[in-house]
């Protein structure tokens, strides 16, 4: 362990504003728990027509982990969602909302090179369309917890892309995800006994990906 990376206390959210092409957006901000910053993590919450904010367990179990290998995560609620402004469009223009995110993250940490996109649900498609306007090397990885595969047209992603799936999901079957994946030869992390919302699984949920992203 470097100098840069030795722990700081646990950091805590802080609730920005993030100008939006629809409007402001309220966001959440987790800075680094390193005494530097390796890197950029925006999260996307889950579908907010059922409930989904930046509140959601998940993408904050997202945030916390990735804060703690040294990311600075930004967790904005999209357009409609919250105080945020603008009406939800179904992962139409959220990604606009999420590009607004990546340029503020990038003004306050010009130096970051490194960045992961992480979503949840509906999360993750507004990410994968997301990463189709990146360039090839603009994102370093991605993290899909319970894709929207059946739901929304949703595009392929690059290799590498971490996919964690519950056996028992009752909101995205798991055969429509390995279905998805297969054509594009993607392994996914099947977490067995578990439903969409990872209930009582959260801390195993962090250490998955704590385990596949420290580099």
């Amino acid at each position: 362990m470097t100098q840069s990376n030795i722990p700081r206390k646990a950091a805590t959210f802080e609730l920005i504003e993030i100008a939006g092409p629809a409007g402001k957006l309220e966001c959440l901000r987790l800075d680094s728990a390193w005494s530097s910053t390796v890197g950029i993590a925006l999260i996307a919450h889950p579908n907010p027509t059922e409930g989904g904010t930046f509140n959601n367990k998940i993408v904050h179990t997202l945030a916390k982990t990735l804060s703690r290998l040294g990311y600075v995560a930004f967790c904005p609620n999209l357009r409609g969602v919250g105080k945020s402004e603008g009406v939800h469009s179904r992962g139409e223009f959220e990604p606009d909302d999420m590009a607004a995110v990546l340029a503020y993250a990038r003004s306050q940490f010009p130096e970051v090179t490194r960045l992961t996109l992480a979503g949840f649900s509906f999360g993750t498609l507004v990410q994968s369309r997301l990463r189709e306007r990146l360039g090839e090397h603009e994102v370093e990885g991605m993290i899909l917890i319970g894709p929207a595969v059946s739901r929304y047209e949703f595009p392929n992603v690059p290799k590498g892309t971490l996919i964690i799936h519950g056996e028992e999901d009752e909101v995205i079957s798991l055969q429509a995800v390995l279905d998805w994946a297969r054509p594009q030869q993607h392994p996914v992390v099947v977490v067995p006994g578990v439903g969409h919302f990872f209930h009582g699984r959260l801390t195993q949920l962090g250490e998955m990906v704590d385990k596949a992203w420290r580099f």
